[in-house]
């Protein structure tokens, strides 16, 4: 366990949009420290220079340079998670993964494993976990204040287009992208399984309307499932959507009442009727990360670094765990598997 007294110093991998609130949010807490950026770009190139801190452009060059490292932040194309944080892990260094943990359970698995072998942790980014509606509807669910859950309804209709997907880079692709799933809508997995678990018997039905020469998957997609726990589940998503986000929401059906949290983002309790309950009033939720034409999820990343540093040093534990992040890889896999099989692709 890390000193009380002792800031924890972090390394980030990867200095894009995502890298670089990784470093302000450690920046901005005074009991983290950024010692390091590692990209394969120049500083100049990802406009990093004002970080003030040793730039290496391997991980490799990172460790043989002999700095006093206790965290290295993935923040790397999706492709990349699992290995590079086996790589840190190698050199017995706790590790901080943005979504997903990797493109495969077996990945996963590997990362988990290492992990066990050199006692250091793994926290995985999914920081929609903290938006006030989330944390409420989880004590709700737990609390069974809706009593049985019948049926839930996961909407996430979202805008990418010919300014998101360039060429020559890696969104879209099949080997570092990874899908739909892994990189725009895993968030919103996440928060079903974090509040009901599992699922099983998955169908699903797929398109792919208008990202033909863009992607190397489908953009959109009908998925429908049974809760391992109880009640029945739907996903329906799609990125085709013009101009801008429209919506990311989840309606839940239960025994006592019914909750839609909805909003671009997830982020407004549009209804909440449930017997003999009144619903508190909740703080705003932050706005979403904002990437120029495009607005992605919550920035809630000051509280991903907040609960790795409690966790470090003994006062709390991770908000999500290597076997969260698992498990929502494992069920985008298993969607995935379905999608394959639909159009004979493997």
């Amino acid at each position: 366990m890390i000193k009380a007294d002792q800031k924890i110093k972090f390394a980030v991998v990867g200095a894009g949009h995502i890298g670089k609130r990784h470093a302000e949010m450690i920046r901005r807490d005074d009991e983290g420290e950024l010692v390091a950026f590692v990209d394969v770009r120049s500083p100049e190139e990802c406009n990093a220079v004002d970080f003030g801190v040793p730039f290496f452009s391997t991980m490799e060059d990172l460790f043989a340079a002999g700095l006093e490292i206790d965290v290295v932040n993935i923040c790397t194309p999706n492709g990349f998670h699992a290995a590079q944080s086996l790589a840190a892990l190698d050199e017995k260094k706790h590790v901080v993964c943005e979504k997903p943990m990797g493109l495969t359970k077996d990945g996963c698995e590997k990362v988990i494993f290492k992990s066990l072998q050199v006692s250091r942790q793994v926290f995985c980014v999914m920081q929609n976990r903290y938006s006030p509606p989330s944390e409420w509807i989880k004590s709700v669910v737990e609390n069974g204040i809706m009593g049985k859950i019948f049926m839930v309804q996961l909407n996430c209709y979202w805008n990418r287009d010919d300014r998101y997907y360039k060429k020559g880079g890696w969104k879209g692709t099949k080997d570092l992208d990874g899908g739909t799933l892994f990189t725009q809508f895993s968030h919103f997995i996440d928060i079903m399984y974090w509040l009901f678990g599992d699922i099983d018997n998955i169908q699903g039905k797929f398109a792919d309307f208008n990202h033909q020469e863009t992607t190397a998957f489908e953009d959109s997609g009908f998925v429908s499932f049974d809760f391992v726990d109880g009640g029945m589940g739907s996903i329906n998503y799609s990125t085709s959507v013009a101009n801008q986000n429209l919506e990311s929401s989840i309606t839940i059906i239960g025994e006592k009442g019914s909750v839609k949290i909805g909003g671009q983002y997830m982020n407004e309790v549009e209804v909440c009727s449930i017997e003999n309950y009144t619903m508190p009033e909740l703080a705003e939720t932050n706005p979403g990360n904002d990437y120029g034409a495009y607005k992605g999820s919550a920035a809630n990343h000051n509280y991903v670094i907040r609960n790795v540093i409690d966790t470090l040093k003994g006062r709390t534990s991770a908000t999500t765990n290597a076997l969260e992040g698992l498990k929502v890889v494992e069920i985008i896999e298993r969607i995935y598997k379905v999608r394959n099989e639909q159009y004979n692709v493997y």
